[in-house]
C-alpha cells in the first residue's frame, strides 16, 4: 500500500475514533443548547421588562424539538423555550436538566419524556426506570421554585427505527403512572394521548406522520391543552 493511502486510512480511523469519543463524552448532548442558553440569558439581562415575563421551558425529545421548529411563533409569542433533542431518553434529559432548565430560571417546565426509553434508544429500560427519571426532574424543578407540567407520552403502536418493539401497551401503562404520580403530588398533568390516539392504540394519521411524530395539525391539537396546563401551573405561584 502506498504511503499516501496509508495516511488517508489512518486519518479516517482517527476521525472515527474522535467522533465516537466526543459523542461518548457528551452523551446528554449538553452542547446542543449551550450557546442558545447564553444568548437567551444575555438578552434577558438587558431587558428591563424581563422580570414580568413568565418564561417556560419545554424539556423533551424530537417531538418537542420538532414542535419548536414547526411552530416557532407559538413558542416566541408565549415566552416558551424549546429544549427538545431528537432521540433522547429520560436519563439524558435528567443529566442536562440543570443546564437547559434550571439555569434559565423559568417559572415553569413542561416535561414530555419516555417514548425513546420504550424504544430502547439508550439501552433496555422499564416503566419504573422512566418514572424514576421523571420524578427526579420534578424534584429538581421544585427545589428551584419551578412549577411543573407533566405530559402524557403520545400514542404509538410501532417505531420505524425499532421494529421489534411493540410500544402501545407500555405507553398506556407509563401514562397511567405519570398521571397517578401527578395527582398524588398536586402536579399539573396534560393528556395528549387521548385526543391523538386511533383505534389501534397508535398515533392518528390525521395528526401524525410515521406513527410517532405529530404534524402541524397534531401540534395544533396539543397547543391549547399545554397552554391551559401551563396557566394552571403558573396560577399556583
Amino acid at each position: 500500500m502506498k504511503t499516501s493511502a496509508k495516511l488517508f486510512l489512518s486519518a479516517l480511523l482517527l476521525a472515527g475514533t474522535c467522533a465516537t469519543e466526543c459523542a461518548a463524552q457528551d452523551w446528554p448532548n449538553l452542547n446542543r443548547y449551550r450557546s442558545d442558553n447564553q444568548t437567551n440569558l444575555e438578552a434577558r439581562r438587558n431587558d428591563p421588562s424581563d422580570a414580568q415575563k413568565s418564561w417556560v421551558v419545554f424539556m423533551g425529545n424530537s417531538i418537542t424539538q420538532n414542535w419548536a421548529s414547526m411552530d416557532p411563533e407559538f413558542f416566541t409569542s408565549h415566552n416558551y423555550l424549546g429544549r427538545g433533542i431528537s432521540g433522547q431518553t429520560s436519563p439524558q434529559m435528567l443529566l442536562r436538566f440543570r443546564q437547559d432548565v434550571i439555569d434559565l430560571s423559568p417559572k415553569a417546565v413542561v416535561i414530555l419524556a419516555g417514548t425513546n426509553d420504550i424504544a430502547g434508544n439508550t439501552g433496555p429500560s422499564s416503566v419504573e426506570m422512566i418514572m424514576d427519571n421523571i420524578e427526579s426532574m420534578v424534584q429538581l424543578a421544585q427545589a428551584n421554585d419551578i412549577e411543573v407540567v407533566l405530559c402524557s407520552v403520545l400514542p404509538a403502536n410501532r417505531y420505524g427505527w425499532a421494529p421489534d418493539v411493540k410500544p402501545a401497551d407500555t405507553i398506556i401503562e407509563l401514562n397511567r403512572q405519570i398521571k397517578a404520580y401527578a395527582e398524588a403530588n398536586r402536579i399539573v398533568y396534560v393528556d395528549f394521548y387521548t385526543p391523538l390516539v386511533d383505534d389501534q392504540k397508535g398515533l392518528n394519521d390525521a395528526y401524525g406522520r410515521d406513527g410517532v411524530h405529530p404534524t402541524i395539525d397534531g401540534y395544533k391539537i396539543m397547543e391549547p391543552l399545554v397552554v391551559e396546563g401551563i396557566e394552571k401551573a403558573l396560577s399556583r405561584r
